[in-house]
């Protein structure tokens, strides 16, 4: 069962405080309303930056890597409880459970996976007053955001990726969008929102564990994503394949998110750098033509942010290394210190980023063109931090192994 660990006086004053969220405010999906790692609404502080933050609750929530959801004033998360996916909602000023909706997901776990736990991995999307999560072994389900009823559930794949799935659904009108399956037979798939019929599904290659972006590119919307061994356009009303890029990376594949800059992609993983492509038709087909390339950066674990056409990131070379790239030219225009860490959850807020590195450590820095500038560091869990976390207001929502702490800058 669900405990709380630490919670503060609910008052009439922490109410008013923290009781209410505009929708203008709410994280509804991978890396927030745009999965873009942009925070919609955050209260800077004026001055200085507090010394410390204010813990206000934690609650065990089970384990897992899927980033909670912010909704008005709830804050929902997926976790694993023992041999179950819970889906719960929790208020997001106390932590107190609202609802809990449980299934039964056991899956036999790959030796891979033994360092990153039983998942699941993916974040959840909210759309309408659904909420529609991936399971660590494909099981897909949509919950009513209300009451957390079971609206629909596909079962489990017969095969997995090496690493169970990661990849988190993209809602688009009335489909949701997940691929699912193994690497040999998986297959990018579009599901009723309402019933969890299959609309479509494109069963070229099997899954990567980056997360789908929907673009428009030359006069199409297209479901652009990372798969097994491809980077690839799918049509988003009938799923037919647009245009595909071979993409295979140097340990396995990609878990990256792709970028639009203008009309650009910016296509990234381990080993292959970075490149910038524009979408074209020729005639009745699509092309896709390379702009510019670099290999002096590139990303494995991590997503970045871009401030001003500027991709702050955390590369994997040299154990670790923050950098700056400029997504108009491709030049790299600085990079920090190395050896700082093996994964950062990068997100912002303007022109400051918050990183939150796999130790527990936030650093927030302000991103130029020339470098970083650390504003301060904060400790904010006891266990590894592998989540993206979830902020708005004056709140930060922290999900560590097992735990979901609210921290306030004051």
């Amino acid at each position: 069962m669900t405990h709380c660990r630490f919670l503060c006086n609910t008052t009439l004053a922490f109410i008013i405080l923290f009781g209410t969220v505009a929708a203008g405010q709410d994280w509804s999906q991978w890396r927030g309303p745009d999965r873009d790692g942009a925070v919609p609404s955050f209260q800077l502080p004026e001055g200085e930056w507090p010394e410390s933050l204010i813990r206000r609750w934690t609650v065990e929530v089970g384990q897992g890597y899927a980033a909670p959801l912010l909704i008005g004033n709830r804050i929902y998360s997926f976790t694993r409880q023992d041999d179950d996916e819970v889906m719960q909602a929790l208020e997001a000023s106390s932590g107190e459970t609202i609802w809990r909706s449980a299934y039964p997901a056991l899956f036999e776990m790959s030796s891979a996976t033994r360092y990153h736990g039983p998942g699941p991995k993916s974040t959840p999307a909210f759309a309408d007053d659904r909420l529609f999560t991936l399971g660590m072994s494909g099981i897909v389900t949509a919950f009513d955001a209300v009451t957390g009823k079971q609206l629909w559930q596909n079962p489990a794949t017969p095969k997995q990726p090496t690493f169970h799935t990661a990849m988190s659904p993209i809602v688009d009108g009335d489909l949701v969008i997940i691929h699912v399956g193994g690497h040999d037979d998986g297959a990018l798939t579009a599901f009723d929102v309402a019933t969890g019929e299959v609309r479509w599904a494109w069963n070229g290659d099997g899954p990567a564990y980056g997360s789908p972006m929907i673009f428009d590119l030359a006069g199409t919307r297209q479901v652009v994503t990372f798969t097994q061994k491809h980077f690839v356009g799918v049509s988003l009303e009938t799923g037919a394949l647009l245009w595909s890029r071979p993409f295979e990376t140097h340990a396995t594949t990609t878990s990256q998110t792709p970028i639009l800059f203008g009309d650009m992609v910016i296509q990234a993983g381990r080993g292959n750098g970075f490149t910038a492509f524009r979408v074209a038709r020729q005639g009745d087909s699509f092309i896709t033509e390379d702009v510019w390339h670099t290999d002096e950066v590139s990303l494995h674990m991590t997503n970045g942010v871009v401030v001003d056409g500027v991709l702050f990131g955390m590369s994997h070379f040299n154990s670790g290394q923050y950098f700056g790239l400029d997504l108009t030219t491709g030049e790299v225009l600085w990079k920090g210190s190395p050896r700082q860490g093996t994964n950062a959850a990068i997100v912002r807020s303007g022109n400051i980023i918050f990183s939150l590195e796999e130790d527990a450590e936030l650093l927030v820095v302000r991103s130029s063109r020339t470098g970083l500038e650390e504003l301060t560091r904060y400790t904010v869990a006891d266990s590894a931090t592998w989540t993206q976390p979830t902020l708005s207001g004056n709140r930060l929502y922290v999900k560590d192994v097992s735990l979901l702490t609210l921290w306030t800058l004051d």
